[in-house]
């Protein structure tokens, strides 16, 4: 196979020629900005898969990079066994310098500004939230696109000053308009979907375009409604899960991250494999026999 023209924690990016390329999503899984060792057997035909659910369940409301993902889709030299589920034919794109966060719920680094300045993302938020709580309205929450270290909330401003205002507030709507959509959906199978975050760019014609992955557990906080509790950080079917044993072990987020237990392993890929058939209401082998098509 050809050499990628970029390649990312999770992700490769391959030129596939005529304004196309090629995304695969490996089984790689990082944590606090670092790339683990171990890698969830199947976690990248998961987020694939859930992605493209998402891309269809949205498409009336934004268009997206989606060409093709079944194994005669590909171009041959993509028509490997070892892609099928994990691969797939999109548009090229130029990609927005931001990640369009949404934020339903006080989680993460929002609960973090919050509780230092009693703010996130330049919304001054009432007094008193509790952590998991949900918001009085979700917010608009963007961020910088890090190549190293760790993305940085800014306000809308910021992303004004940047990209224009008529670009921001098409992608405000658009963000919040697709995580509202999303949301309902998590909600009828009984998951919250605390926050999730987007990635746009531009076609050849100038057209906003939703790229990248969208509402999987990798970038979104996932938490199952029976066991969420307000004051406390639930138990999610997202990274919090990896997140949470690599602090209950003790190490101090520096590299090189340890490896994972096998226990942790096989409990990360449940979980990522029970939001697919929740959300997708199909059986994860049942996406990967249409995918091998």
């Amino acid at each position: 196979m050809i050499a990628p023209i970029a390649e990312g924690k999770v992700r490769e990016i391959y030129p596939a020629g005529a304004g196309r390329l090629v995304m695969v999503t490996s089984d790689r899984i990082s944590a606090y900005d670092a790339v683990l060792p171990t890698e969830v057997p199947d976690k990248g035909r998961i987020l694939n898969g859930i992605s493209l659910y998402w891309f269809e369940a949205t498409s009336d409301l934004v268009a997206n990079h989606v060409i093709g993902w079944r194994h005669s889709d590909l171009p041959t030299e993509f028509q490997d066994e070892k892609l099928i589920g994990r691969a797939m034919l999109v548009k090229e794109l130029d990609m927005l310098p931001v990640e369009c966060v949404a934020r339903g719920y006080l989680a993460g680094s929002g609960w973090r500004d919050y509780r230092d300045r009693g703010e996130t993302s330049g919304h001054r938020l009432p007094q008193g939230l509790q952590q998991a709580q949900q918001l009085p309205e979700p917010l608009f929450a963007p961020a910088t696109k890090a190549e190293d270290g760790h993305d940085e909330n800014i306000g809308r401003a910021e992303v004004v000053d940047l990209l224009g205002r008529e670009t921001a507030d098409e992608l405000e709507r658009l963000t919040l308009e697709i995580y509202s959509t999303c949301a309902a959906r998590c909600a009828e199978v009984g998951i919250i979907l605390a926050d999730t975050k987007l990635e746009f760019g531009r076609d050849v014609g100038g057209e906003l375009v939703l790229a990248d992955e969208i509402v999987t557990p990798d970038c979104s906080r996932f938490w199952p409604r029976e066991s969420w509790a307000l004051g406390q950080s639930p138990p999610s079917f997202d990274k919090q899960y990896v997140r949470d044993h690599l602090d209950e072990i003790g190490w101090d987020h520096t590299p090189p991250p340890p490896p994972l237990a096998d226990s942790v392993v096989s409990g990360t890929r449940q979980r990522y494999v029970e939001a697919f058939e929740r959300i997708t209401g199909n059986a994860f082998t049942t996406y990967m026999e249409d995918a091998a098509r």
